[in-house]
């Protein structure tokens, strides 16, 4: 599956397929959230002995970033299909706030242990302010795993993600291929104070020294992560800098929403990061010729079998766990457009009917 795609493949097949075997994994869900916790219950094996729970309280950075609600999706079909494989109730308690907060974040991870959770599984949004909350959470006997974002210099026992520098090299990279290696090009970033984006503009611009024909115009950040705040600062920044005529998206925010789809492909470049269902028309008309699509669903999908492997069967585990990008252009649109409706997303027919 999914063989046409560039780099990326083999050991994201292999992430799909690790631990897990055929799984229901549910409908992609791209809503915002109110930021109340939830809980989705594993189902449990018809089998004999003491049925095992597991309780892991997750914590994105944001609820009302659709890629969050994606790593929801994949973490509440780990939890029904490895519950039932393992005769355990396993419980995924979405404790995520709507917006980006670090205070909030680590407010909530100590909610967390005072709560019972067995585990705890979250995406930093600022290293520096949910540390020591989890620390605290391990020294009190909770442990906790971190996705997408890290704090390396934590307790936490695991992280699973990309590797951030890599991704900035990789979309830069790309920018340069679809401009010729000639233009103004912005960045376009999110919270400045998550590391992960933090290395994604890092690695963005390091690789930028290997193409003397694109020159910085600027870098842009975000200050909420939402589809319409990211189009509104596109625009605006766009507006004050007409000369700009390709963007280093370091995250896909703008491209969930349809407000960009005006601009001209023969004007406008756009490579960025994620291709979930929303981002897709930018692909087939060219404005974003390429996009590196994290596997979103995967975040929360492979997170909670490393929790299992660690809590319930006792396993080694690997203290990263990196997760490779997927390139995403015309040419592989249908095949990446049949893995996310075999994640449960819904698509577009249009992008699935050379799908094989």
């Amino acid at each position: 599956m999914l063989k046409n795609l560039v780099w990326g493949v083999a050991a994201f097949a292999a992430i799909g397929l690790s631990g897990c075997g055929s799984s229901d994994n549910g409908t992609g869900t791209t809503g915002g959230d109110t930021g109340a916790a939830t809980t989705t219950g594993g189902k449990t094996a018809a089998t004999g002995g003491a049925k095992k729970t597991l309780k892991i309280v997750m914590i994105a950075k944001s609820s009302n970033n659709p890629v969050f609600q994606s790593a929801k999706t994949g973490a509440e079909a780990a939890a029904k299909d490895l519950g039932a494989k393992n005769n355990a109730d396993i419980q995924v308690v979405w404790a995520t706030p709507p917006e980006e907060n670090g205070e909030e974040q680590a407010r909530r991870i100590a909610q967390a242990v005072n709560d019972g959770a067995n585990a705890i599984l979250v995406s930093c949004s600022d290293a520096a302010k949910v540390t020591n909350a989890i620390n605290d959470a391990v020294d009190k006997g909770v442990p906790v795993m971190t996705f997408d974002s890290d704090a390396p210099d934590s307790k936490r026992f695991a992280f699973y993600g990309a590797d951030d520098v890599d991704a900035g090299h990789l979309v830069m990279k790309e920018l340069g291929a679809v401009t010729n290696g000639k233009g103004n090009y912005a960045i376009l970033s999110g919270n400045q104070t998550a590391p992960n984006l933090q290395k994604r503009v890092q690695g963005v611009k390091d690789e930028a020294k290997n193409f003397p024909g694109l020159k910085l115009v600027n870098t842009f950040y975000l200050t909420k992560e939402t589809p319409q705040d990211a189009s509104a600062e596109v625009t605006r920044a766009m507006n004050a800098n007409p000369q700009i005529d390709c963007w280093a998206m370091v995250g896909g925010w703008p491209l969930f929403n349809t407000a960009l789809l005006s601009l001209d492909p023969a004007k406008v470049k756009i490579v960025a990061v994620d291709a979930l269902p929303e981002e897709l028309e930018y692909v087939s008309k060219g404005i974003a010729p390429t996009l590196l699509a994290q596997p979103t669903y995967l975040w929360g999908h492979k997170s909670v079998e490393i929790i299992v492997d660690k809590l319930l069967l006792n396993k080694d585990v690997p203290a990263i766990t990196k997760m490779d990008l997927v390139k995403v252009t015309k040419e592989t649109l249908p095949t990446w457009s049949k893995q996310l409706q075999d994640w449960g997303f819904k698509v577009d027919p249009k992008y699935l009917a050379a799908a094989k």
